[in-house]
């Protein structure tokens, strides 16, 4: 078909009414969606574990106390709504699930990131960054050391190495210790208690929680040793549901304006739990 003169100034008289059409609409567009709330039905659902993970948060009910409470109650706050919080979550892969099926908007809980989690949800800016850490039992790190520094041995680890089920380092380990037997046991209360009997060789975590557990059980240090792995680090930050970006954009403003751009680290942490302990 030939094109004239006349199909050209028809096409372009097309053009111009969709133009003006849609920039007729786009005003009303953008006043809907500056109107339109960041958080739906006046509240901010929040996803956190149901264990204690002090001082980040407490045990499901036992207070308002912590690192993440206070952000929570904070983010909820800046955005003129009321947090209501799900404490149902067994494991930390649990409240991710929560966020990326839409049963929560947020998930706060010491929550590390990981490649794996970032494929579901959105994750916020770190404001919290740690190191990996080991903590092993003395008796066994000897004779799998066979008077090698331990340093020397950690790479090619080839023993039992406890991880906490539903947690980041269940999944860093597989990379990190390739050759490992992982034991993926239900909390870090029964990884504790398998160091202490050797049952398990070494066990797996932030640095935090390991110089947590020295701070609470010095006679820890009789039995057990802790290595930090100073290449490698655990950033704590907070999870958004993925269709949600005026969200996940809100938390990261937050935490430049509101707090700073702060990023805690272990022993800025570790002087808060002493300060809690204390208290």
């Amino acid at each position: 078909m030939p094109v004239t003169r006349r199909t050209l100034l028809a096409a372009g008289s097309a053009g111009l009414l969709i133009s003006q059409a849609q920039a007729a609409s786009t005003p009303g567009q953008q006043a809907e969606n500056a109107s339109k709330p960041i958080a739906s039905g006046n509240v901010l659902r929040i996803a956190m574990p149901a264990f204690a993970s002090n001082p980040f948060f407490p045990a499901d009910g036992s207070g308002d106390n912590g690192i993440d409470l206070e952000l929570a109650h904070g983010i909820a706050a800046a955005l003129g709504v009321e947090p209501v919080f799900d404490r149902s979550a067994a494991t930390f892969d649990d409240i991710v699930k929560q966020v990326s099926s839409g049963q929560a908007d947020m998930a706060i809980g010491k929550l590390s990131r990981t490649l794996q989690r970032g494929r579901s949800i959105v994750y916020s800016r770190p404001y919290a960054m740690l190191r990996q850490g080991l903590i092993a039992n003395r008796l066994n790190l000897a004779r799998i050391a066979q008077g090698k520094p331990p340093e020397q041995i950690i790479r090619d680890f080839s023993g039992d190495l406890g991880v906490i089920e539903g947690s980041s380092f269940a999944t860093y380990a597989t990379t990190t210790f390739p050759h490992a037997q992982i034991r993926r046991l239900a909390s870090w209360d029964l990884i504790i208690d398998a160091i202490r009997n050797g049952t398990i060789d070494m066990a797996y975590r932030d640095d935090f929680e390991i110089k947590k557990l020295m701070v609470d059980d010095p006679s820890m240090t009789v039995v057990a040793r802790s290595i930090t792995l100073t290449d490698k680090v655990d950033t704590i930050a907070i999870g958004v549901r993925p269709d949600d970006p005026h969200l996940a954009a809100f938390v990261d403003l937050y935490l430049d304006l509101a707090r700073g751009q702060q990023v805690l680290n272990t022993d800025e942490i570790i002087a808060r739990y002493r300060q809690g302990s204390k208290a």
